[in-house]
């Protein structure tokens, strides 16, 4: 079992789309649970691309073509992880990151996964203005919204974002996780947020007891 999840991870990496297929079919047929399939097979193998892009082992077009191997492997997990989660309450989540940042491998895997279960995502993408989450908020009325960080710098504008809603009584409307890299349980609660979230695992967690 572990061997097919190396190997699994290996083909990610690669970009290999139709041996990711395979072998995610050959993980489900054996037993393995989708969710195993996911948190130790792909998310991990994605979170090593990004750590290769950010030091330039790597550039965009291996970087894009191991994120599309992850989504065709994500494909064929959909029913699987539905059923598996089939008692999540479904919302509508806002993503992003935030202004000035420009990494999001991270928010993509959550993005991803999210959806997978049936949650429908609007990803705003990296570098976002405080002031479009909250327009996007006003016109769209998401259930969370979803900020991420990477780098400690970017991180004052969590808080600006969560500010703002306040000033447009928006802020009881809807829910705030936060997360990345330099991002601490403890600066959630300092700003205020609604949850935390490590990894995309958790941050999956976070998202079902918020919308319970």
């Amino acid at each position: 079992m572990s061997d097919i999840i190396e190997n699994l991870g290996d083909e990610v990496q690669r970009g290999e789309i139709e041996k990711v297929k395979e072998l995610v079919k050959t993980a489900v047929d054996q037993g393995l649970a989708p969710m195993e399939i996911l948190e130790n097979g792909l998310r991990p193998a994605m979170e090593e691309i990004g750590r290769k892009f950010g030091s330039l082992e790597i550039f965009l077009p291996e970087m894009m073509n191991a994120a599309d191997a992850m989504s065709a492997g994500v494909e064929i997990l959909k029913p699987y992880l539905a059923s598996e989660k089939s008692e999540a309450q479904k919302g509508l989540i806002i993503l992003g990151t935030v202004q000035g940042d420009v990494h999001d491998i991270g928010k993509n895997i959550v993005g991803v996964m999210l959806g997978s279960l049936g949650y429908k995502i609007v990803d705003l993408g990296y570098d976002v203005p405080v002031l479009t989450f909250v327009d996007r908020v006003i016109e769209l009325e998401p259930d969370i919204v979803g900020m991420s960080a990477l780098m400690t710098s970017t991180m004052v504008h969590m808080p600006r974002v969560i500010n703002a809603l306040k000033e447009r009584d928006l802020r009881k409307k809807v829910k705030v996780i936060v997360g990345g890299a330099p991002v601490l349980p403890e600066w959630a609660l300092e700003i205020e947020a609604d949850g935390y979230g490590e990894n995309a695992a958790e941050a999956i967690n976070v998202v079902k007891e918020l919308l319970q």
